[in-house]
């Protein structure tokens, strides 16, 4: 039975054995063709939901006419993909545990499919809701696997940008759902969805199996198969033999349950897991983006130029995250991300108390907009991508698949809680639900200072060590 100590012993041992690991980076240039293309294919989940997320604003007014659906039951059909999200997010970590990664992605495609299909084929509200609510399990359990996948196959120093591509992929999936969406039928938007799964299911025959996962159920020959391939190099025996004496050793541990979570070891983790999900979602993300028309409306802004601007903004600015996330590190890019998050909250507020109170109305919408966009030009930079990087990178792989099914619940639960009270929140005050959002972002800041690590540069091994230490 391996002890805390013998761990303990273990990680001060950290350098001895990491040390080949700079040497080999300066030796040679990885071939990273089949990183690229593995990445690819697992963020065509992303895209899929993106477009999970954009298909029911422009297809709201065709399905309730066609269908002859009441208000009451189109807000079902809408809703009832976060509760499919949830379900997902609770089976997503059991599911890449017991399946492998590439096993969970070929699963939620499959039911996605499904889904989109019953949506394509539906007469009536049942059918339209039960796939709805079998794309949101497939968003559901893509939300968690699809970083996670990447992160475990990246070398260190593409990981930051290759699991940011993660956000991108959803923010283009919902942009280009929303655009095509008031040119297609409802129907032809529903097959539309069938596209990046089909390419998904293709493409994972052509990919290899996360190494890491690999090695943690006890295929050595595949293990090193996949590694090789993924680094395109027959000389990968440092990074392999650290992969294998840090699984071994928390293999050594009992089976992690939900309760072990709140170990003193792995507190830490869990409390920056959940920490940044928490503050992702109430600082107020998913109230602003699903109304965005009707809060530029209410501003006295044209809802159409308001919209357009925030959905290419919202795309560039997470391009830019991409790029920048390995160069710039993930704790950076969050402060200045969550200040301007803060920031773009108090100019809506100050614009709606100026409306409220009469005062200085011709400047009211222009400082409304502004700061909209402000706020999700700040979303985008960081907060956007940023937390499901660090979430991917932080728990060792004994728990990653318990504590990031946690992780994920509690973002999709905050995401129903947000836009199911902002409305409500709107009617009490709209300035003070604003005000309210900043004061979140603000305490976020204090909690990025204070206990999010830089993760920048550093192997997934070295990370988990450092944090659970």
């Amino acid at each position: 039975m391996v002890t805390n100590k013998d761990i303990d012993k273990r990680e001060d041992r950290g350098q001895d054995y990491r040390a080949p690991l700079i040497l080999q980076d300066e030796r040679r240039k990885e071939n990273n063709i089949m990183v690229y293309l593995s990445t690819f294919v697992a963020v065509c989940g992303s895209y899929s939901f993106g477009t999970g997320i954009g298909y029911s604003s422009p297809s709201e007014a065709a399905i309730k006419k066609d269908l002859n659906l009441t208000i009451a039951q189109y807000s079902l059909f809408g809703s009832i993909l976060t509760l499919g999200a949830m379900i997902g997010a609770v089976a997503s970590g059991p599911m890449a545990d017991y399946f492998g990664r590439k096993g969970a992605l070929r699963i939620s495609s499959i039911v996605c499919i499904g889904g989109w299909l019953a949506i394509y084929l539906a007469e009536g509200p049942v059918p339209l809701d039960t796939g709805r609510l079998a794309t949101g399990f497939g968003m559901g359990v893509f939300s968690y696997v699809v970083p996670v996948f990447i992160a475990e196959i990246s070398p260190k120093q593409l990981r930051g940008l290759l699991t940011a591509a993660n956000q991108l992929l959803i923010i283009a999936g919902v942009s280009i759902s929303f655009i095509i969406g008031t040119q297609l039928h409802w129907r032809t938007l529903a097959l539309s969805g069938l596209i990046p799964c089909a390419v998904l299911l293709v493409g994972l025959f052509f990919i290899p199996e996360s190494p890491r996962w690999l090695a943690k159920i006890g295929k050595p020959l595949e293990f090193d198969s996949a590694l090789r391939l993924l680094r395109g190099s027959d000389d990968t025996y440092e990074e392999a033999a650290e992969i294998k004496d840090y699984i071994d050793t928390l293999e050594k541990l009992p089976k992690a349950t939900v309760f072990d979570l709140f170990q003193r070891r792995y507190s830490r983790s869990v409390i920056i897991g959940v920490g940044l999900m928490v503050f992702q979602q109430f600082g107020g993300i998913n109230g602003i983006s699903f109304y965005a028309s009707s809060i530029f409306v209410s501003a006295g802004f044209s809802a159409d130029i308001g919209t357009m601007s925030y959905a290419v903004l919202q795309v560039v600015v997470t391009t830019l995250n991409a790029l920048f996330i390995d160069k710039a590190g993930r704790k950076p890019l969050l402060l200045v991300s969550v200040a301007t998050m803060a920031l773009g909250c108090l100019l809506a507020a100050a614009s709606f108390y100026m409306k409220t109170y009469q005062i200085a109305l011709v400047a009211a919408p222009a400082l409304a907009v502004t700061g909209i966009l402000l706020f999700i030009a700040g979303f985008s930079l960081g907060m956007g991508a940023v937390p499901w990087v660090i979430m991917s990178e932080i728990f060792p792989i004994n728990i990653k698949g318990t504590a990031g099914g946690l992780v994920t619940l509690v973002n999709w639960a905050g995401a129903w809680a947000v836009s199911y009270t902002f409305n409500f929140l709107l009617n009490w005050s709209s300035y003070g639900t604003f005000l309210l959002y900043a004061a979140v972002n603000v305490a976020c800041i204090l909690f990025v200072i204070n206990l999010v690590p830089e993760t920048k540069g550093k192997t997934l091994e070295e990370i988990q060590a450092a944090i659970n230490h």
